[in-house]
């Protein structure tokens, strides 16, 4: 293959491979590593690629996955808050945070979802990109984990898995099956991605966002379910039941008073850049807000504090985020 051909294949994948990568690693940031240490492997070996052997994707998802089951040696399995077990804490000590390897990181859609698919193969997309489904997906074991994103999620055929990981179709089909049992035992509920053109979504997240520049919290305590859950990444400290988050809204010490929500695109659901008043008095963003939302109703708050880290991987990205120029980072 030409090597301007090459350049032009590599590329091409960059979206898809990222996607596959994030998947596996429950990081943006792993994901972007790892996809450039594919790409320039791929380079560099480029000699060795035969394509009467396979095809480009085929043989780059195999180096890419060689590269994921290196990075996921580590024993440190990433969670969200909410899957730590044990009781929920609140009260207004958020305790200390947690190493930033032991979160499932949001990622921008921009980075891991084709920008021109049809609306339906978007939204199945962004079913796969889900927080939910990403922290089930670190539960298993790392081959169970390709296998099951390479046969479910991307719809290879076991023999080309097999093929990858030079592995049996048989085996292909044992990991397969117990991989399935660990994701339908993890009883992950589907909540609702995002439906720009949906009316109903857009009028709940409308009323939400005014609640909440409003500091209304009885209105905004009217729109969640009853067994709602917040959470705030990198700490440990998590809530569920509406009662218990109206009460940590309410309270004066995390108060979120002046505070606004400005939407972005993030892991397939409703997300929001939290922004409240820098110097001069202009918004600049605090925090990374993602929405669980089903039936009319807001299910799960996901907070994750560390705006100044995942605002240039955003950027990066070149996501499509409607920022005015007073939210914009001083």
């Amino acid at each position: 293959m030409r090597e301007a051909s090459l350049d032009v294949g590599l590329e091409s994948l960059r979206t898809e491979l990222t996607g596959y990568c994030y998947r596996m690693l429950g990081s943006g940031f792993e994901a972007e590593d790892a996809v450039q240490e594919t790409l320039v492997r791929a380079w560099r070996s480029r000699e060795r690629y035969d394509a009467r052997r396979g095809s480009l994707r085929t043989w780059v998802y195999r180096i890419a996955t060689n590269i994921c089951l290196d990075m996921l040696r580590s024993p440190q399995r990433r969670a969200r808050a909410i899957d730590l077990g044990g009781p929920a804490t609140g009260g207004g000590d958020l305790g200390p945070p947690l190493p930033e390897q032991h979160w499932v990181q949001p990622v921008p859609d921009a980075l891991v979802l084709p920008a021109h698919a049809d609306p339906e193969e978007t939204a199945l997309r962004r079913e796969t990109v889900r927080l939910a489904l990403v922290a089930a997906l670190q539960r298993l074991p790392a081959r169970q984990r390709a296998v099951l994103i390479l046969r479910d999620v991307l719809c290879w055929r076991a023999e080309e898995v097999a093929d990858l990981l030079d592995a049996g179709v048989a085996a292909v089909n044992s990991a397969l099956q117990r991989a399935r049992a660990t994701l339908r035992a993890a009883d992950l509920t589907a909540g609702d991605v995002l439906r720009p053109a949906d009316a109903a979504q857009r009028d709940l997240l409308a009323r939400y966002c005014d609640a909440f520049a409003r500091h209304d919290v009885a209105a905004l305590v009217a729109l969640l379910h009853e067994d709602a859950t917040m959470s705030m990444p990198p700490f440990a400290w998590r809530l569920r039941g509406r009662d218990r988050i109206a009460e940590a809204l309410r309270d004066p010490r995390g108060s979120c008073a002046g505070s606004r929500l400005v939407p972005t695109a993030a892991n397939g659901s409703p997300a929001f850049w939290q922004t409240r008043p820098g110097p001069g008095g202009r918004h600049v963003p605090f925090a990374l807000v993602l929405l669980d939302v089903a039936g009319g109703r807001v299910r799960g708050i996901v907070t994750y504090l560390d705006a100044d880290r995942l605002w240039p991987l955003f950027v990066r990205a070149g996501a499509d985020v409607p920022v005015p120029p007073a939210v914009a980072r001083t």
